[in-house]
């Protein structure tokens, strides 16, 4: 199966590849990007979602977005254009862990892309790198809200609960100065519409020789959720500052 193709249908329904909804993403964008002139940098962007936000809602705003896939690229450049804002976005074709740029940045987002990196602590490794004096940087990552059975780790991975996510972060030199605990409406909104949209693309496209098994992905994927990991999975948006060393 093209995972690719997953990618894109699962997301039809909910394009910010996060358990976040509208209102939560303005209100963390305004909170990373709250002047309306900064040079915005996005790390495994997808279909650059945030950046577009950002551009729409900022005229001043310039952004980039570095990510692996090229139709998720293509389809941010189109989306771009249709919303005017194409001449402020550049996108890389890349691997958002070994880019490199001659300038710095005043935000730097990387949401649900942490695995990129090998997990929070070097994405923020990552993000430091890029990130310009007195910048900030958005970041989002999972974390136990509860005590997580052994299948939801072999599923999920090695996570933490969030008391020890936040001291983690600290300790690692970063200042919150705003953060979002995705609510269990957005964490079962965003699962239900990953699975929904797989569903609905397989019943309407019987013909597709992927259809019985995009069918049974979806199928899998939320008997996991519902059975595994719904009632321990947390994710944790926080926008930081560099702490004065």
């Amino acid at each position: 199966m093209d995972r690719e193709k997953i990618s894109r249908l699962s997301h039809t329904d909910h394009p910010i590849n996060s358990p976040l909804d509208d209102e939560s993403v303005r209100r963390l964008l305004r909170r990373t990007v709250d002047r309306g002139g900064e040079r915005v940098l996005d790390l495994g962007c997808g279909e650059a979602a945030w950046l577009l936000r950002a551009l729409a809602t900022h005229p001043g705003v310039s952004a980039e977005g570095v990510d692996t896939s090229a139709p998720s690229l293509a389809r941010a450049r189109k989306e771009a254009a249709g919303l005017g804002v194409g001449e402020r976005l550049v996108l890389h074709h890349e691997d958002a862990a070994k880019f490199t740029s001659p300038h710095l940045f005043d935000a730097v987002l990387s949401v649900g892309a942490t695995h990129a990196f090998g997990g929070l602590l070097p994405t923020l490794d990552a993000a430091r790198r890029h990130l310009a004096p007195g910048g900030r940087v958005l970041v989002g990552d999972a974390y136990w809200e509860r005590e997580p059975s052994t299948e939801a780790r072999a599923l999920l991975g090695e996570y933490e609960d969030l008391a020890t996510t936040m001291d983690r972060v600290a300790a690692h030199g970063w200042t919150p100065v705003f953060g979002h605990l995705s609510t269990r409406q957005e964490l079962d909104d965003f699962e239900w519409c990953w699975t929904g949209s797989l569903a609905a693309w397989a019943l309407d496209h019987p013909e597709d020789p992927d259809s019985a098994e995009i069918l049974d992905v979806a199928s899998t994927h939320r008997s996991q959720w519902l059975s595994a990991y719904r009632e321990s999975f947390g994710f944790l948006t926080l926008v930081l500052r560099r702490t004065p060393a």
